[in-house]
C-alpha cells in the first residue's frame, strides 16, 4: 500500500475514533498529546518529522495487527468479528488508540511541513474562481450573439432551400426532356434501319440503336411519357424481330459453319447487349438437344413400333424385348437409331466449336473487347466443355439404364460391342479431325476420350465374358469329364484356331480392345496348355524306340502335333501384330510350346541315349590292324549299320508321325517347329559325339583311316536323309567334313592347316594320339574312365580344362623319357604342345573378346 493510502486509512481511523471519544478524560489526555507534539515537531523540524513518518510505517508493516489495513483487501466487518471472537476486544481497542494517536501525529507533521504549499494552493484556488467568473459572462455574451446571428440568417436559408429545390426539378426536367428527345431521335433511327427501301436491314445497326432507347426508356424511367408509351408495342415488336432476324442468320451459319453468318448473328446480340444470355440459351438447348438425342436412341418404345409391333400384348415386354418376329428389324432398328444419334450429336459439338472459334476471334470493332471475354467470366468452363459433359453424363446414365432394364439393347450391343465401337471411336475421330484447327482448342482433347468410352465399359466387359465363354467351351469340349484320357479331333482343334482368329479379325481395327481379346484368348491357351498337359502319357512305353509306336506315343504325337498346329499358326497371326499384342500371348503360348515339348522330348532323348550307345561300340571296332580288308573297306561297320538301322526306324516309326511330310521341307530353318528344333539337336548330336569318340581311337591304320571315312559317309549320308539336312547344322557338319581328311594327313603337315578352324582343340589333341608312341598316354587312359565316362566328362568341360588334363600327359610322358635317358622326344610331343598352346589361346581370345 502506498503512503497516501496509509495517510488516509490513519486519517479514517482517527475520525472513527475520535467521533466515538467523547469523555472529558479524553479530550484532556488528547489536547495533553498535542500540545506534547506541537513541541515536538517545532524543536525537531521537518527531517525529523519526516523521518519518524517513515518509521511509523514501518512499524505498522510489522506489527501483526496494524499490517492488515495495509492490504488492498481489508474487510472491516471480518476484522471486527475477528476481535470480537478472540475475547481481547479492550486490547485491541487500545491498540487502535494507540495507532490512531500515531496516524494524528504524522498528519499534524505533514501539514506543518507543507503549510507554504497549502497557503499558495489557497491563493490559486481564489484567482481560478475569479477566471470563472470571467469566463461565464463572456459565454452568456457570445451565447447571445449567436442569437443574434441565428435570426439573421434563417430567412436567407429558407429562401436558398427553396431556390435550389426549384433548380433541381429543371434540372431533372430537363434530363428527362433531353432523355425524351434522345429516345424520340433513336425510335426514329430505329424504324429507319428497320425499313430500309429495297434492301435489308442493317440489324448491327438496329440492334445499338435499340440498346440506346432500351437503355434511356430503363435509366431515364420513360415508362409514364405518353410519347414513349405510344412507340413502345412496336419498339417491343422490333426488338424481337431483330432477335429472331439475328438467331436465324445464327443457326444458318452454326449449320453451314459460316464464320461470317455467325460473327454478324453475334455482333447483333452484342450490340443489344444480350450476347452473354443469348449464347447461354443456346448451350443450354443444345444441351438439353444432346439429353433428348441419347434417350431417343435408346427407347425401346420407338424402336419396336419401326419394327412392326405394338404397344400392350404382343408389344414391347418389360425387359426392353420386341414383338416376337420383329427382332430382327429392331435390332436393325437400334443400330439405324444409335448412328443417327451420334451423327446428330457430332453435328452439336461441331456447331458449339463453331460458335466458340468465331467468339474467341470476334471483337466488337468499336470498343474492341473480345466475345469469348464477354461470355465466358473467369473460372467458367468452355462452351464446349460444358456440352461435352452433359453428353458423357447422358450417354453413361442411358447405356447403363439399358443394360440393366432392357434385355434386347443389352444382347444386341453385347453381341455387337466391336460394330458399336468402332462407331464411338469414329465419331471421336471425327471430331478430332473436324475441329483441327491452328491456334483453336479441338472440341475435346485426348484424355476426355476415355470418358465416352467409359460409359460402354458394362457393355465392354460382358462382350469379353462371352468371348471367354465361347472360347472356353471348345476347349472343355475336347477334354470332356466323361470321358478320362480323351484328346481332341483335328477338326476340334481347327474350329478353335478359327475361332480364335475370328474373335481377333472382329477386333482388330481397335488396339486397346484387341489387346482385351488376346488376354481373354491368353487364358483359353493357358487352359488348353494345362489340360493337355493332363493328358500326356509318360513312363517306359513314352520312350521306347526299338518296336513300332506303342498307344501311349501315338497319343503324345497326337497331342503335340495339336499344340503345335496351335502355336505355329497363332504365332503366324501376330506376325503384324504390334508388339504389346505379341507381348499380351507371349506367356500363354509359351506354356503351349512348353507342353507341346514336353509331350515328345523323351522320345527324342531316348533317341539320343540310343545313338550315342551306337557310336561308342567305335572303340570295340579293330582300326589299327595294317591288313587291308577289300569288303571292309567298301562296307560300313557293324557299329555304324546297327545306326542307320535305329535312324531309319525312327524316321519311319516316329519321325515320319511327327513330320508328315514326305520330303524333308527345306524351309523348316525360317520358321523351325518344335519337331524340326528337337531333330536338328539330335543330328547335331550325333556329329559331335562320333566326331569326338572318332578322334579317341587308338590306334588308326591305313586300313582303319579308310574304313572310318567310310563311316563318316555313311553316318553323314543317313542323318541328311532320315534326320535333319546336314548342310542346315552349321559347326556340327563343318567339324564332321574337316575330320575325314584329318585323319590322312601326317603330323608334320597340321600346321597352318585350314582344317583346324573348322575344329574344336580337343579333337584335333586327341586324334594326335592316334600317331603317338605308346609311352603317350591318352588321358582317358591316364585316369582309367571307360569312354562312357569320359565323354561325360568332355560334356562338362570346356576347351582349357580338357588341354589340361591332355598337358598333364604330355608332362608324364616328358618325365618318362627323361627317366629312360632318351634324348629326344617324338615328333608328335613338340606338335601337341605347339598345337594345343595355340589353339587353346584362340579359343580364350575370342571367347573374352
Amino acid at each position: 500500500m502506498s503512503t497516501a493510502s496509509l495517510q488516509r486509512s490513519g486519517s479514517t481511523l482517527y475520525r472513527a475514533n475520535s467521533s466515538g471519544a467523547s469523555s472529558p478524560l479524553y479530550r484532556q489526555r488528547t489536547s495533553t498529546r498535542f500540545l506534547e507534539r506541537e513541541s515536538s515537531l517545532l524543536l525537531n523540524g521537518g527531517d525529523v518529522g519526516a523521518q519518524s513518518a517513515e518509521a511509523a510505517f514501518q512499524e505498522f508493516g510489522k506489527d501483526s495487527v496494524f499490517s492488515k489495513f495495509l492490504a488492498g483487501d481489508f474487510d472491516v466487518t471480518g476484522f471486527v468479528s475477528e476481535a470480537l471472537k478472540s475475547g481481547s476486544a479492550t486490547a485491541c481497542s487500545e491498540k487502535l488508540e494507540d495507532g490512531i494517536r500515531l496516524m494524528d501525529k504524522q498528519l499534524r507533521n505533514e501539514v506543518y511541513l507543507r503549510h507554504d504549499e497549502l497557503i499558495q494552493l489557497l491563493s490559486s484556488l481564489k484567482d481560478t474562481e475569479s477566471v470563472v467568473s470571467v469566463v461565464k459572462s463572456e459565454t452568456q455574451s457570445l451565447l447571445a450573439s449567436v442569437q443574434r446571428i441565428r435570426s439573421e440568417i434563417a430567412e436567407p436559408y429558407k429562401q436558398i432551400k427553396i431556390k435550389t429545390r426549384q433548380l433541381s426539378a429543371l434540372h431533372d426536367t430537363t434530363e428527362l426532356l433531353r432523355s425524351v428527345i434522345r429516345a424520340l431521335r433513336q425510335l426514329k433511327k430505329l424504324r429507319e434501319a428497320m425499313e430500309p427501301s429495297g434492301i435489308k436491314p442493317d440489324l448491327a445497326k438496329a440492334a445499338q440503336l435499340y440498346n440506346e432507347v432500351e437503355t434511356l426508356r430503363k435509366e431515364a424511367d420513360l415508362a409514364d411519357m405518353e410519347v414513349i408509351e405510344g412507340e413502345l408495342p412496336w419498339f417491343l415488336e422490333t426488338g424481337n424481330r431483330i432477335r429472331n432476324e439475328a438467331m436465324k442468320i445464327l443457326e444458318s451459319g452454326m449449320e453451314a459453319l459460316n464464320q461470317a453468318e455467325v460473327g454478324s448473328a453475334l455482333q447483333v446480340y452484342y450490340n443489344m447487349g444480350e450476347l452473354r444470355n443469348t449464347v447461354e440459351a443456346i448451350i443450354n438447348r443444345y444441351k438439353t438437344l444432346v439429353t433428348k438425342s441419347i434417350s431417343a436412341a435408346l427407347d425401346m418404345k420407338a424402336i419396336s413400333a419401326s419394327a412392326g409391333g405394338s404397344l400392350g400384348p404382343g408389344g414391347i415386354q418389360r425387359s426392353g424385348t420386341p414383338p416376337l418376329g420383329g427382332s430382327s428389324k429392331a435390332r436393325e432398328g437400334l443400330w439405324q437409331r444409335t448412328g443417327a444419334c451420334l451423327d446428330q450429336l457430332h453435328s452439336i459439338l461441331v456447331s458449339v466449336w463453331h460458335l466458340q472459334r468465331v467468339l474467341s476471334k470476334k471483337r466488337d470493332p468499336i470498343s474492341h473487347a473480345g466475345f469469348l471475354e464477354e461470355v465466358i467470366q473467369a473460372g467458367d468452363s468452355m462452351l464446349t466443355d460444358r456440352v461435352w459433359e452433359t453428353l458423357v453424363k447422358s450417354f453413361t446414365i442411358q447405356m447403363k439404364a439399358a443394360f440393366t432394364a432392357s434385355s434386347f439393347v443389352k444382347d444386341t450391343f453385347v453381341l455387337g460391342f466391336p460394330k458399336l465401337l468402332a462407331m464411338i471411336d469414329n465419331l471421336l475421330d471425327k471430331l478430332v479431325r473436324d475441329t483441327d484447327v491452328k491456334g483453336i482448342l479441338p472440341v475435346i482433347m485426348a484424355e476426355n476420350k476415355q470418358q465416352l468410352l467409359g460409359a460402354l465399359e458394362p457393355f465392354q466387359m460382358a462382350y469379353l465374358a462371352q468371348c471367354l465363354n465361347r472360347l472356353s467351351e471348345l476347349v472343355n469340349n475336347m477334354f470332356p469329364m466323361a470321358v478320362r484320357g480323351s484328346i481332341p479331333s483335328q477338326d476340334q482343334i481347327s474350329r478353335l484356331i478359327s475361332r480364335i482368329q475370328e474373335e481377333v479379325e472382329v477386333v482388330k481395327l481397335d488396339g486397346h480392345l484387341t489387346l482385351l481379346v488376346l488376354h481373354e484368348v491368353s487364358k483359353i491357351l493357358q487352359l488348353l496348355a494345362e489340360k493337355s498337359e493332363y493328358q500326356i502319357s509318360a513312363g517306359p512305353e513314352s520312350r521306347q524306340i526299338t518296336g513300332p509306336a506303342t498307344p501311349s506315343q501315338l497319343k503324345n504325337f497326337t497331342l503335340f502335333l495339336h499344340l503345335q498346329e496351335v502355336h505355329s499358326r497363332l504365332t503366324s497371326m501376330l506376325a503384324g501384330a504390334p508388339q504389346a499384342a505379341a507381348e499380351v500371348l507371349s506367356p500363354s503360348l509359351g506354356s503351349v510350346y512348353g507342353v507341346a515339348f514336353d509331350s515328345i522330348s523323351p522320345l527324342f532323348q531316348a533317341i539320343i541315349e540310343q545313338l550315342e550307345n551306337i557310336i561308342m561300340q567305335i572303340h570295340d571296332q579293330n582300326f589299327g590292324s595294317d591288313e587291308i580288308d577289300v569288303n571292309e573297306v567298301d562296307y560300313s561297320s557293324r557299329y555304324m549299320e546297327e545306326l542307320q538301322k535305329t535312324v531309319i526306324h525312327f524316321r519311319k516309326e516316329f519321325l515320319s508321325r511327327l513330320l508328315p511330310s514326305t520330303s524333308f521341307p527345306a524351309a523348316l530353318v525360317a520358321g523351325e517347329s518344335i519337331c524340326s528344333r528337337l531333330t536338328r539337336k539330335v543330328a547335331s548330336r550325333v556329329l559331335v559325339f562320333f566326331v569326338r569318340h572318332a578322334a579317341l581311337v587308338r590306334p588308326l591304320s591305313e586300313s582303319g583311316k579308310l574304313r572310318m571315312a567310310r563311316d563318316m559317309a555313311e553316318l553323314e549320308l543317313v542323318i541328311g536323309q532320315n534326320l535333319f539336312p546336314v548342310e542346315q547344322l552349321g559347326a556340327p557338319y563343318r567339324a564332321l567334313r574337316a575330320f575325314r581328311p584329318l585323319i590322312f594327313l601326317e603330323a608334320t603337315q597340321l600346321t597352318g592347316s585350314l582344317l583346324l578352324q573348322e575344329l574344336p582343340p580337343s579333337v584335333v589333341l586327341h586324334h594326335l594320339y592316334s600317331q603317338a608312341p605308346a609311352d603317350l598316354v591318352s588321358p582317358m587312359n591316364r585316369t582309367k574312365l571307360t569312354p562312357a565316362q569320359y565323354s561325360l566328362w568332355l560334356d562338362s568341360q570346356g576347351e582349357e580344362q580338357v588341354w589340361k588334363g591332355i598337358k598333364a600327359t604330355l608332362d608324364d610322358y616328358a618325365a618318362v623319357v627323361k627317366a629312360r635317358g632318351d634324348k629326344e622326344f617324338s615328333p608328335i610331343y613338340p606338335l601337341m604342345l605347339q598345337l594345343g598352346t595355340s589353339l587353346v589361346d584362340k579359343i580364350s581370345a575370342f571367347e573374352s573378346s
